[in-house]
């Protein structure tokens, strides 16, 4: 009897440890493709104890696959960027509420998705890059998004397709702020404006800039950072130093900020530690390490910028919820559509 006791008691230890050893892990669906971030889940396992798992591909792919797993999914955490296409993923039902404390009291209002079901981990600012040598001080002081749209910037602007997430979600906040009307007729007069038809990726308009191709261009803050860095080659760096950075609406609502941020899957068997990997994403250390590493700004207001981006000064970031990116996404791409901006 004593016998069947042993091997009943280990049986259930054993049992018991295979359960806390599958439960030390959480899985990442992300779209993230920093190098520094790998650094950061090495470092959330040496604290916690805790595996991660990843995930990689386009946060379109992955919300894709997302949809294909359903309720066998073993996806905990999605982590991408953009509050649209965090806001379009949670409307289509495929993320729950966080109920950490911890994570709300940290991360404001704003900067958090509808019943608390994504929030931000990092900002970025959508600026003006300008030549200096094209753009008098005059010209660019105290610039307005509604500005862009001036006769004076007539074929002197840079900008992204309106493919693009991070053009959809500006234009989804002056629908915000605006109404759909307004920024429909700004839409038209700044389509106007551009100096080229959309072309590349962020870092193109800046190159653009530099290369005296526009005088003007609207990309996040955070690719000068990785142009000035070295990251991108010898031409990239020399053309961030060409250029310089305008923060619009200072003297109004402020400058439009996006995130990248994160949300906890509906069906996630590792609840508890996505929230605590959110946790710490959003800690003070996790915060610098991502400051320093992708030229992101911090969503805690004690974590300087990195040295590259806090050289062209502090800003007035616009207090709009992110939230409202998803919510007028829709009106954003018809309104980009019927402008004729491609």
């Amino acid at each position: 009897m004593k016998n069947l006791d042993k091997r009943f008691l280990l049986s259930l230890m054993s049992l018991l440890l295979a359960n806390f050893i599958l439960s030390s892990e959480v899985n990442i669906y992300t779209s993230r493709h920093y190098d520094a971030d790998d650094e950061l889940y090495e470092k959330f396992t040496k604290n916690t104890g805790i595996k991660v798992n990843i995930i990689s591909g386009s946060g379109s792919a992955l919300m894709e696959r997302l949809k294909a797993e359903g309720k066998n999914s073993p996806g905990d955490v999605f982590f991408t960027v953009d509050a649209g296409n965090l806001s379009r993923f949670q409307k289509e039902g495929f993320l729950q509420a966080i109920s950490s404390q911890k994570i709300k009291s940290i991360v404001p209002k704003e900067l958090r998705g509808p019943n608390d079901e994504w929030v931000a981990i990092a900002k970025r600012a959508r600026v003006v890059f300008y030549n200096p040598d094209k753009v008098s001080p005059e010209e660019i002081k105290n610039i307005t998004y509604e500005d862009l749209a001036s006769d004076k910037w007539r074929k002197r602007i840079a900008i992204r397709s309106s493919s693009n997430m991070y053009n959809q979600s500006l234009v989804a906040s002056l629908i915000s702020n605006n109404g759909i009307e307004e920024t429909e007729a700004w839409a038209k007069r700044f389509v106007r404006n551009f100096a080229r038809s959309p072309q590349g990726n962020d870092r193109a308009q800046i190159l653009a800039v530099a290369n005296g191709l526009a005088d003007i261009a609207i990309a996040n803050s955070y690719y000068i950072g990785v142009m000035l860095s070295g990251r991108g080659g010898q031409e990239q760096y020399e053309a961030a130093q060409r250029v310089r950075v305008a923060f619009p609406n200072q003297l109004n609502r402020g400058t439009h900020v996006n995130i990248s941020g994160g949300g906890i899957l509906k069906y996630a068997p590792n609840k508890s530690n996505a929230e605590r990997f959110l946790e710490f994403l959003l800690s003070e250390e996790a915060q610098k390490h991502i400051v320093n590493n992708t030229f992101e700004y911090s969503v805690l207001n004690n974590v300087e910028p990195n040295s590259a981006i806090a050289q062209f000064g502090s800003f007035i970031s616009d207090q709009t919820s992110v939230a409202d990116f998803g919510k007028f996404n829709p009106d954003a791409v018809r309104l980009m559509d019927r402008v004729g901006w491609r």
